[in-house]
């Protein structure tokens, strides 16, 4: 298990995220793809997130990423897609007509990684019992 760390908390945060362009449009092809990775990769460094996988699909995005729990998976993907955005849509300009906004609202996020849950959940109930042995 490769745990990080900051000043207060030792972690290892990982996240299956996925979000679409508005109206599912398939406009993540070609340059913007290229390009949209690069400014994905760039905007995790700026806050310190990992990408371990990335994936474009024409109509959507794949992540999976380590994020700092005290800095947040919503504010990590909220940053995410602003910055990415923001450059998208200065340097395509078929991106500002065909669409009222690049992404969507709403994402996809699962944790990842880590003991299956009944596993933990097991763990949990033995404490107890292990403490007074």
């Amino acid at each position: 298990m490769d745990y990080k760390s900051n000043s207060n908390v030792v972690y290892s945060c990982k996240y299956h995220v996925v979000w679409c362009p508005k109206y599912r449009r398939k406009v993540l092809v070609g340059e913007v793809e290229s390009r949209l990775k690069e400014l994905i990769l760039q905007a995790a460094s700026e806050i310190q997130v990992d990408i371990i996988e990335m994936e474009i699909m024409p109509d959507h995005v794949h992540l999976l990423m380590k994020v700092d729990p005290q800095f947040g998976i919503h504010k990590a993907v909220k940053y995410i897609k602003g910055i990415t955005s923001y450059h998208l849509r200065k340097e395509f300009k078929h991106l500002t007509t065909k669409l009222p906004t690049l992404w969507t609202n709403s994402y996809f996020v699962s944790t990842v990684g880590g003991a299956p849950l009944e596993i933990i959940k097991e763990y949990i109930e033995s404490q107890k019992t292990s403490q007074r042995k």
